[in-house]
């Protein structure tokens, strides 16, 4: 007696073959109970608005489709929209983002394009690098590569996928990891790291027994073990039990117990084997397993074993139009013998509707592998040529890399180096730079094997960034050299983070180019040399740099001179603010790139220049020339330059102690960043606020914008000066362990750009203060000393005189202790020789020189506290609560040598007061100490006023929800300016109005105004 088959995915939908049953396949799902419980959980907690990422492991056959298959059944039943979408085994050859394109193509048919198209707002032009249309083909003279372009793809996904999934519960899952692209792995793992307050479960399925030590999968994994969000969910293989319910399933009765058993020990509880065993009971456990899966196919028709063996290389799928034409099948004889392989349960329909896949993996693997070397030569030729010929036969974002995988596998060079270099350009124009790299490695070794004739009509040169010959700019009409190819594959492989082969191609190139000749083409390629010696820490750079000035001196203005002066320029902006050599670079670099008319080179310039004017003492001169650039980059739609510009300035402004429009201009820039879906550049935003509400005494809502940021900050460098500036705020309040912690993550995430300056002093100055906040005075000043030692250049005031107070403090409080106290003169004398070189030309650097000042005279013995006063009389106008209640402090302190306890007491009392609302614990402790030690109340004069928001009860986050209440801001318009969800921006508004005692919005805006709350709403 025969069961009826399992349903197969889609069948339902796409009958190719009309009414076709296989057979042998089990209609029940034996086993795997606490597994579906776990898949069940996490989509009722995807419903409750908790996105899931979960992992599905197992060795080959032990049922992962099959559980799969079966959880999105029930989530489809439950309400749920699923979509799936499978890896294709194409080897080194990666066919990028497969299975995202898949199961995003699903969605689209599931909820239309009108969802899909708002939940990308308008970027579908962006979106097509991942779900190309019908007509779908890399655009002619595609803009060079861009360095974010990955980066704005991958949050356009994130953003999507969380829009899609907002209002209803989505299950996307991804088959097959092991014979994934990087492209997809860097996806699906971006996606695991940030998708948030989300109905989406996303699930992907890997094969174990295939993940050696080389693997490229490993690294991948490793990085799911440390995401705390990522479940991994191991299937085992079936009990003896679990495989006797298999058997009942498959035969429609219980099988006798020694059958039950025998097929348990030969399948050793591995669902597939179970039913090629079941079917083929006479085959013996000694068989090889590519012997007993063949047995299945040998016992079909000769003509449908032919279809099959076509079918096996045709990769993951075989598209029917394609089969029939590989073939050279008639109609008729391909669907009698697709309907026998169907039947055998060797093929089964695909979801599309219009091609076929293997049953399992294994089989298509066990015949492929039967196939003989020139049958399987011949039949990729084949392959090749058809699809050359009739580029419809399969979708279009896979036709090229499938050309240049047949014409290889078919071992004909001279077709598949023009194919290979014609797929790598559509892997550039849809950002899958590791398959671009792996493509053109492959070109690079087919060069020398194909004939002259071949290489002399090659495409031209694909647009490489800012690369150009002594002859022409760009591309050209010209063939391809052997040159450029390595341009390309220094590029690509640059891009796709494979920096050591990258820098190995680079000396290669130099190698064959004449510099005398080609000075363009060598100056560009010891640029690429420049970036790359500094990512991989084999030096600063600088000295390739040089290289290429000196190759471009002299030249006529072109993309190359513009390109290295602006290199030159932002390296100067880095490693050696405020010099005067940095400036005049910036200045050429913004001619040079004018008269070349390179548009995005010239921004980035002007970005350089104005830093570079800020850092020399003409401040308000680079603030006009940072927002002049940011206006002209919004005008031009250079989202890139426009953000660049517009965090610099926030940073200039920082910089220049205007706090407040410093952490207005990094809301705006944030607000920007998340209007276009691009996450980190909101978390980098977000972090220069954070700096400037902490400089503004606001550190409740600086800790709350920093887990905003923290949510966002995909990129190591965001996170890690994130990290910096949240060790900072920890140590202000005394949670040394946590700012120790802290920093650690700091340095690690920062990598090579930990040595700038910009990054190096901050990260000196928190050494030192955790140092000196255990006690360990001398570790405080060793580390000074070895900052300052190194030497400060002119640029770095903002940065240097907090290094310079946390180690003048230090000096100050070891005075007293001898063996500390022997080294003070020489420390002293470091720290005034430092702090004789930085501007002092701003206020919030005269006021910084004057607290220094004060610390100096301290640490030497000067009880004196005029210079106390001096530096209270300059922090007071200047909205920087911290460091005016530190200088109160010690000025209380100084007066009270001196005798003068009144004077004394009103600022130990007002030092009190701000360490207390600041939650400044180490220096509420000293205060309360000192005014312990001298008898002195710090009750003050009498109660300050009450905040009238604060007695209402309201939190601070309320307090910011009622203004844009009191405002008239919807509860969505609220979420999307405190990068909230509308949700919980819904749930402050009750809260809220249960505290006002309030019925409704305009109620609540009344009493706001009322009680004058808010007189500027």
């Amino acid at each position: 007696m025969t069961a009826p088959p399992a349903p197969v995915a889609g069948a339902e939908a796409h009958d190719i073959l009309g009414g076709v049953e296989a057979v042998r396949l089990s209609p029940v799902l034996a086993g795997r109970t606490e597994e579906l419980k776990t898949l069940d959980t996490a989509l009722a907690r995807a419903r409750a608005g908790e996105p899931q990422a979960l992992v599905v492991a197992g060795e080959a056959g032990v049922g992962k489709t099959r559980l799969v298959e079966e959880f999105l059944a029930a989530a489809r039943a439950a309400g749920a929209v699923t979509a799936a979408g499978g890896c294709v085994e194409l080897g080194a050859d990666g066919l990028p983002f497969a299975p995202f394109t898949t199961a995003l193509r699903a969605l689209k048919r599931e909820l239309g394009d009108d969802a899909l198209s708002a939940a990308v707002a308008g970027r579908e032009d962006e979106l097509s690098r991942l779900l190309p249309d019908a007509s779908y083909a890399p655009p002619d003279g595609a803009p060079p590569h861009e360095r974010d372009g990955r980066t704005r793809l991958f949050e356009l996904t994130a953003q999507g996928l969380e829009r899609l999934a907002a209002d209803r519960a989505v299950v996307l899952a991804l088959e097959d990891l092991h014979w994934s692209d990087r492209s997809t792995r860097e996806l699906l793992s971006y996606l695991f790291r940030t998708l948030q307050a989300t109905r989406l479960v996303l699930l992907a399925t890997y094969r174990s027994d295939d993940i050696h030590r080389r693997h490229p999968l490993r690294p991948f994994l490793a990085e799911l073990d440390r995401l705390r969000s990522v479940r991994r969910v191991e299937l085992a293989p079936l009990s003896r039990g679990e495989v006797a319910a298999q058997l009942t399933g498959i035969h429609g009765v219980a099988p006798a117990p020694a059958h039950a058993d025998d097929i348990f020990r030969r399948s050793e509880g591995n669902p597939f084997f179970v039913e090629e065993l079941s079917a083929n009971p006479d085959c013996s456990i000694s068989q090889s397993l590519r012997d007993l899966l063949l047995v299945r196919v040998e016992r079909l028709p000769e003509p449908t074993q032919r279809v099959v063996r076509v079918a096996a290389e045709a990769g993951g799928h075989a598209e029917h139009a394609l089969l029939a034409t590989v073939t050279g099948a008639g109609e008729d004889a391909l669907e009698e013998s697709l309907r026998a392989a169907v039947s055998g349960n060797v093929l089964v329909p695909d979801e599309d509707g219009e091609s076929y896949r293997f049953r399992h993996a294994l089989l298509r693997e066990a015949v492929r592998d039967d196939l003989l070397p020139g049958e399987r030569s011949r039949l990729n030729r084949r392959y090749a040529e058809v699809l050359q010929a009739d580029p419809a036969l399969v979708r279009a974002e896979q036709r090229l890399t499938r050309i240049a995988r047949h014409w290889h596998h078919g071992r004909d060079r001279a077709r598949a180096l023009p194919a290979v270099l014609a797929a790598a350009v559509e892997a550039r124009c849809r950002h899958a730079f590791a398959e671009q790299y792996e493509l053109l490695k492959r070109a690079m070794e087919l060069w020398d094997d194909v004939p002259p004739e071949v290489r002399a009509g090659l495409r031209p040169a694909d647009r490489i960034e800012d690369y150009e010959t002594g002859y022409v700019a760009g591309p050209g009409d010209a063939p391809l050299t052997e040159l450029d190819l390595l341009a390309e594959t220094i590029v690509a492989a640059r891009l796709a983070d494979e920096r050591e082969r990258a820098l190995a191609l680079t000396r290669r190139a130099l190698e064959a180019v004449d510099e005398t000749a080609e000075p363009l083409r060598a100056a560009w390629l010891w640029v690429q040399r420049h970036w790359l010696v500094e990512d991989l820490a084999r030096g600063d750079g600088r000295a390739e740099l040089d290289h290429a000035l000196r190759l471009v001196s002299g030249l006529p203005p072109s993309r190359v001179p513009a390109l290295v002066l602006a290199c030159a320029a932002a390296w100067e902006m880095l490693h050696r603010p405020g010099r005067p050599e940095g400036l005049a670079a910036a200045e050429l670099a913004v001619r040079t790139a004018a008269a070349a008319g390179a548009e995005n080179l010239e921004l980035n310039a002007r970005v350089a220049y104005g830093v570079h004017l800020e850092d020399s003492g003409q401040e308000q001169r680079g603030l006009d020339v940072l927002r002049e650039t940011r206006d002209r980059a919004r005008r031009g739609g250079d989202y890139t330059a426009a953000a660049r510009a517009e965090l610099n300035l926030s940073a200039a402004l920082e910089n220049l102690g205007r706090s407040a429009e410093a952490a207005e201009v990094a809301a705006d820039a944030a607000r920007a960043a998340a209007s276009r879906g691009r996450r980190d550049k909101v978390a980098f935003s977000l972090g220069n606020q954070m700096d400037s509400l902490v400089a503004m005494g606001r550190w409740d809502e600086a800790e709350r914008i920093a887990d905003l940021a923290e949510r966002d900050a995909v990129v190591a460098l965001t996170y890690g000066n994130l990290m910096q500036a949240r060790a900072r705020l920890a140590l202000f309040r005394g949670d040394v362990t946590r700012a120790e912690a802290l920093l650690a993550t700091a340095r690690d995430r920062l990598g090579p750009q930990r040595t700038q300056p910009q990054m190096a002093i901050p990260l000196s100055t928190l050494t030192a203060g955790v140092a000196a906040a255990r006690g360990d005075l001398t570790g405080a000043r060793e580390e000074a000393a070895r900052t300052i030692d190194a030497g400060l250049a002119p640029g770095v005031h903002r940065y240097a005189w907090l290094l310079l107070q946390v180690a003048a403090e230090a000096e100050g409080d070891g005075r007293r202790t001898p063996a500390f106290a022997r080294g003070g003169a020489a420390a002293l004398a470091r720290i005034r020789g430092a702090a004789a070189e930085l501007s002092r030309s701003a206020p919030v650097w005269a006021a910084h020189a004057l607290f220094l000042d004060a610390q100096l005279a301290r640490a030497g013995g000067d009880p004196d506290p005029l210079p106390w006063a001096a530096a209270a009389a300059a922090f007071e106008p200047l909205d920087r609560p911290y460091e005016l209640a530190r200088v109160r402090h010690r000025w209380a302190e100084a007066l009270l040598t001196c005798g003068d306890r009144d004077r004394a007491a009103g600022l130990l009392a007002d030092a009190h007061a701000t360490a207390a609302a600041l939650g400044a614990v180490p220096l509420r402790t000293a205060v309360t100490a000192l005014a312990s030690r001298a008898r002195v109340p710090l009750g003050g004069p009498g109660p300050a006023p009450a905040d009238p928001v604060r007695a209402l009860g309201l939190t601070s986050r309320e307090q910011e929800v009622l203004k844009l209440v009191t405002a008239g801001r919807s509860n969505r318009q609220i979420a999307e300016e405190l990068f909230i969800s509308p949700k919980t921006a819904s749930v402050h508004v009750s809260n809220l109005m249960a505290k006002l005692g309030v019925s409704g919005r305009g109620e609540a805006a009344a009493t706001a105004h009322r009680l004058h709350l808010f007189e500027d709403a």
